[in-house]
Order: structure tokens, then sequence, then C-alpha cells
């Protein structure tokens, strides 16, 4: 029985376990991950990095750009930092290394299935230690945001929805958007992962 084997039948017992998340499918390689996804459409796919004939990273990149309203979540063994980032940039809201244990894989399903951005302490860890040390002074300054952009900014990094930034906030969703867009425009960034990297490694987040 090879590891990838082991691995979906694991995961298979646990998440059938759980009465809010249902198991739709499941596949032995990237490629047909990728298959499956089209044609099931799941809200949710656990997706392992190390797969066969197609890498994780090439297949969420795939996925999310013929189905953006999929939420992937990264499976590793490793949490390498070129791996983390790779993954963040394709796409993926979640990362969690195989060695973490059950509830921490369902903390992660149920934070993405909110909309949340979700990764485990060792890549998280791995993530800020990388966004300190990478400190070059090339990004525009903060001091270009507004105070309510700034807000913004750090819900976002926080992993809040634009709708809960929206309710926190006592402003329309659609205004949480206009900032967002601001934001990346004045900082010169280009997606929620560069943002949250940014708002890290000028202490915009909450310890």
């Amino acid at each position: 029985m090879d590891d990838h084997k082991i691995l979906r039948e694991a995961l298979k017992t646990v998440l059938e376990r759980e009465h809010d998340i249902a198991l739709v499918g499941e596949a032995c390689d990237g490629l047909k991950g990728l298959e499956l996804a089209r044609e099931l459409k799941p809200d949710i796919v656990l997706m392992d990095v190390g797969m066969p004939v197609m890498g994780g990273i090439e297949a969420a990149r795939t996925l999310l750009a013929e189905q953006p309203q999929t939420r992937v979540i990264a499976l590793s063994t490793y949490s390498d930092r070129r791996i983390v980032l790779q993954m963040l940039d394709a796409g993926a809201l979640g990362y969690v290394v195989k060695s973490a244990g059950r509830d921490e894989l369902l903390r992660a399903i149920r934070a993405v299935a909110n909309g949340r951005t979700y990764l485990c302490p060792d890549a998280s860890a791995v993530l800020v230690d990388s966004v300190r040390r990478k400190n070059d002074g090339k990004l525009p300054s903060a001091d270009r945001l507004g105070r309510r952009e700034r807000e913004v900014l750090q819900l976002l990094a926080e992993g809040h929805t634009s709708p809960e930034i929206g309710d926190r906030l006592n402003i329309a969703t659609s205004t949480v958007e206009v900032h967002r867009r601001n934001i990346m425009r004045k900082l010169e960034l280009h997606s929620i992962a560069e943002l949250t990297k940014y708002a890290i490694r000028n202490g915009l987040t909450s310890p």
C-alpha cells in the first residue's frame, strides 16, 4: 500500500465522522484530482503538495484559474518556506502539515469554509520568519494608507472576509472592496497573500 493511499484512507476516516463535512470524492494523483474537481465542483479541496503525475502547486493554480470559488487547503510533509509561499501564491487559503493532528485539520477546513485563511503553526512560523528577514525596504510605506485603509488591511491579514470587515467597521461590503483595491494599488501588491506578508512585516497584525 503506497503512502498516498494510506493518507487518503486516514483522511476519509476522519472526515466521514464529522456531521458538517461531506466527502464527495478522492483521487490518487494531481491530474485525476483536477478532473474530479471539474466534475464535482467541491467547496473545498484538500490538495497534497507532493502528488504524482501533477504536483499540488500546479494542480491548485490550474483549478483556481478555472474555478476561483473553490477553496484549496494544502497538505504537505514539510513546512518548507518555498512550498508554503508557492501554495499561497497559487491561491491556497490553508496549509497544514501531515504531522498535524486531526483537530488541526478540522480547524483548517472549517476556517477556510468560512472564508478565512488558515496556516498551521509550523507553516505560520516559517512565513513570519521569512517576511521579517526579507525586510529590504523596497515596498511602499504603509504611511500611504489612511486610517480606515490600515484598519481594513489589518483585518484582511488576520483572515476576515469582506462582509465580516464591513460588520466590524460598520461600512458596506462594497466599501471594504474599494478600500482593498486602493490598498493593493497604493502598496503595489496583487493578492491577499502579499497583503498578509506585508502586514506581518510592518507590524500591522495583532500579536
